[in-house]
């Protein structure tokens, strides 16, 4: 199965994924995820408790969009020391 599939004919879905990101130890998981918030093809960045600060769903045409025009993006933000890429798969 590739990272895209068809809903009905014609129609491609897009390609989502789940974002995990670990910050920097004193940086507030709130402010990152704030400026997550406002890059493109991010749907919604929320803080969370646990072993990451922020989780982020995503979404873009393809896997290849994605990584380049999101990911990258967000990793570029200042005080992220990690990040993990859930791709969402349809069964």
């Amino acid at each position: 199965m590739t990272a895209d599939h068809r809903r009905n004919e014609g129609e491609v879905e897009m390609t989502r994924a789940y974002i995990l990101v670990q910050t920097e130890v004193g940086r507030a998981g709130s402010s990152v995820a704030d400026e997550i918030s406002r890059i493109s093809g991010v749907i919604e960045a929320d803080n969370v408790s646990g072993p990451y600060d922020v989780v982020v769903l995503a979404e873009a045409d393809n896997l290849e969009g994605l990584n380049r025009d999101v990911l990258s993006r967000i990793q570029a933000v200042t005080g992220i020391t990690r990040t993990l890429t859930c791709p969402v798969v349809h069964l």
